[in-house]
C-alpha cells in the first residue's frame, strides 16, 4: 500500500501560502505536476500513492471515481490560481503522473491541461509529458494527446523479458513499449522516454542486456534506468521475505549500472543525471531538472506534493477525501513545511550532486569540503571541474552517489 505522508504544520483552509513564498517568484521557473491515482492492477513493487478499483470499492463513492476525476483536479488548478493571485508566470513544464495517467480518456488529460493554459498560459516552449501504461494507449489515443498539446511521453518499459515482468507484476507483453514508441513518433511526439528496472530477482546480466538493446532499437531520445528498490508494505517484499525470489544484493546493482552506461553510451545517449540518459540536452526531461534545482511547482492531485519559494506542502491520500475537500471549498493540503536557509542549501547538495553539472563548492562548509577533497583523490569527483570550482560525479562517483552526499553535507 502507498506510504505514508510526512508531519508538518497545518495548510490554511484557503491553501493561501507565506508572503515570503511569493517573493520573486517572477524569476523562478513554474511547473505542474498532475497525478492520476489509479491504476488497473497493483504492480507487486509499487508503493507510490495508487488505487485499483478494488481498493477504492466503497471507501469513496462517486467522489473517488475517476470518471469525474478531471473535474475534481481542474478544480485544484483553479486554486491554484486562486493562491498564487497576481503571479505573472507562464507554466514551463507540465507532468502528469500517477497511477496511470492513461486510464482516463484521453480527452480528460487534454482538459486538464487546458485548465492550466486557460489559468495560467503556457510558455511557447513549454514542455508537456505524460506517463503511459504501454497497453493503455493506441494510435488513436497517442492522436488525440498530441493535438491536445501534449510533446513528450514516457512509457513503463521496466523490461522486455517476461519472466522479470512478471516478477514485477507488469502486465504488458515483451514489445508492446517498443511498438508504443513507433506509434508516438507517428503521433507526432517530438521526445518520447522509456523507463526501465534493473536488479529484478531473478534477472540476469543477459537479461538486462536484452532490455536495453529492446530500448535502444526502438529509437527513444531519452531513457530512465532505475534500481529496483523493495519497500517495505509491498507484495515484493513480503514475496522476498517469505523467500520465494532471492534479494538482488548491491554489487548486482552496480554491475547492471555500468551495464546501461556502457550501452547507453554506445547508443550516443549521454547520462545528465544519475539515472537518465538523453540524445541530446533538448531531450531532458526540464520537469524533472525543475524539481532537482529547486524550482516552483505546483502539485495537483491525491498526495501530491509541492513547492513554492521554500515553502513544500503535500495534500490528502485518498481521492474520496482529496475530491470531498475540494468540493466544499477547502484546499486538500494535509501538511507542510517552511525550509529554512540551510534545509535549502542541504537539499541543493542532496539533489544538484546527481547532475552532470554538478554543485557548486561554494556550497560546501568546511566538514564538507574536506569530505570533497578525499572524493577526489579516491576518484569519486571529476578533476577538471573541481578546479572550476563544482564537485562533479565520475562514473565510479556514480555508483557511490548517496556515500558521497552524506559526506558533502556535513
Amino acid at each position: 500500500m502507498p506510504s505514508a505522508l510526512p508531519d508538518g504544520e497545518p495548510v490554511p483552509a484557503d491553501g493561501a501560502l507565506p508572503a515570503s513564498a511569493l517573493a520573486g517568484a517572477a524569476g523562478r521557473p513554474l511547473g505542474f505536476y498532475l497525478h492520476v491515482p489509479y491504476c488497473a492492477t497493483r504492480c507487486g513493487y509499487c508503493d507510490f500513492n495508487t488505487y485499483t478499483a478494488t481498493e477504492l470499492r466503497g471507501t469513496g463513492g462517486v467522489l473517488a471515481s475517476r470518471d469525474n476525476y478531471a473535474e475534481t483536479l481542474i478544480d485544484e488548478i483553479r486554486l491554484a490560481r486562486k493562491v498564487l493571485g497576481d503571479d505573472p508566470r507562464e507554466v514551463r513544464t507540465v507532468f502528469v503522473g500517477g497511477g496511470t495517467p492513461t486510464l482516463l480518456a484521453a480527452g480528460d488529460l487534454v482538459r486538464m491541461l487546458s485548465a492550466i493554459r486557460d489559468e495560467f498560459g503556457l510558455a511557447a516552449d513549454a514542455e508537456v509529458t505524460t506517463e503511459a501504461n504501454p497497453e493503455s494507449v493506441d494510435p488513436a489515443y497517442l492522436a488525440t494527446l498530441r493535438q491536445g498539446g501534449f510533446n513528450r511521453i514516457s512509457f513503463g518499459m521496466q523490461s522486455a523479458k517476461q519472466h522479470v515482468l512478471k516478477v514485477l507484476d507488469r502486465t504488458h507483453t515483451p514489445g508492446r513499449p517498443e511498438a508504443c514508441v513507433a506509434e508516438a513518433r507517428a503521433a507526432g511526439f517530438e521526445h518520447v522516454n522509456l523507463d526501465l528496472i534493473y536488479g529484478t530477482p531473478g534477472e540476469s546480466d543477459d537479461d538486462w542486456r536484452a532490455s536495453l538493446d529492446a530500448a535502444m532499437g526502438a529509437g527513444p531520445d531519452h531513457v530512465s534506468a532505475y534500481a529496483l528498490i523493495v519497500e517495505e508494505g509491498t507484495q515484493l517484499a513480503r514475496r522476498i521475505r517469505r523467500g520465494e525470489v532471492p534479494m538482488t544484493d548491491d554489487d548486482v546493482h552496480a554491475d547492471r549500472y555500468l551495464i546501461a552506461e556502457e550501452t547507453l553510451s554506445a547508443a550516443g545517449f549521454d547520462w545528465y543525471e544519475v539515472s537518465n540518459w538523453a540524445t541530446s540536452d533538448a531531450g531532458r526531461c526540464l520537469h524533472n531538472e525543475l524539481y532537482w534545482r529547486g524550482g516552483d511547482w505546483w502539485g495537483a492531485g491525491p498526495g501530491a506534493h509541492s513547492h513554492v519559494g521554500g515553502v513544500r506542502w503535500w495534500n490528502v491520500k485518498h481521492p474520496g477525501a482529496y475530491a470531498a475537500a475540494l468540493a466544499a471549498g477547502r484546499s486538500p493540503g494535509a501538511g507542510r513545511e517552511v525550509l529554512t536557509d540551510e534545509d535549502r542549501r542541504v537539499e541543493r547538495i542532496l539533489l544538484e550532486l546527481r547532475l552532470r553539472e554538478g554543485v557548486p563548492l561554494s556550497l560546501l562548509r568546511e566538514q564538507g569540503l574536506a569530505a570533497s577533497r578525499r572524493a577526489l583523490s579516491d576518484g569519486l569527483l571529476q578533476e577538471g571541474p573541481y578546479e572550476e570550482g563544482r564537485a562533479v560525479l565520475t562514473l565510479r562517483g556514480r555508483l557511490l552517489a548517496d556515500a558521497v552526499v552524506r559526506d558533502l553535507v556535513d
